[in-house]
């Protein structure tokens, strides 16, 4: 599917989406003219961007997404394995536990995690 990070605007552009899809293209664009101030043209632009990436589908003028929240965030997450830690998920825990303690509800929870996966 090639590249689907977003930018700041795009993913709030997004997350508009998420929270309401499916959604009128109509009602998106005075969506976006209320919480991004922006014009129809801004809009339609950003929206055929994000269709071209198969991040969202628009058809008969309804607004969804081909790419739900947590897909997406997954995906964000194994990118961010990939370019900065070789694709090794323990070499991040190591980094992200070098600068922050996790409590012990957090260490539990990521047990459960591990538990579950290897059952």
């Amino acid at each position: 599917m090639g590249d689907i990070r977003l930018g700041e605007i795009e993913s709030r552009f997004v997350e508009l989406i998420w929270q309401r899809e499916p959604i009128a293209s109509g009602d998106l664009v005075l969506l976006c003219e209320q919480e991004l101030n922006w014009k129809k043209s801004t809009t339609y632009t950003v929206l055929r961007r994000l269709c071209q990436k198969g991040i969202l589908r628009n058809e008969d003028a309804v607004v969804t997404s081909r790419i739900k929240k947590q897909e997406y965030m997954a995906r964000c997450s194994e990118q961010v394995l990939e370019d900065t830690f070789e694709g090794s998920l323990p070499r991040f825990v190591a980094a992200f536990m070098s600068r922050k303690k996790l409590s012990r509800k957090q260490i539990q929870e990521i047990q459960k995690l591990i538990d579950e996966y290897d059952a």
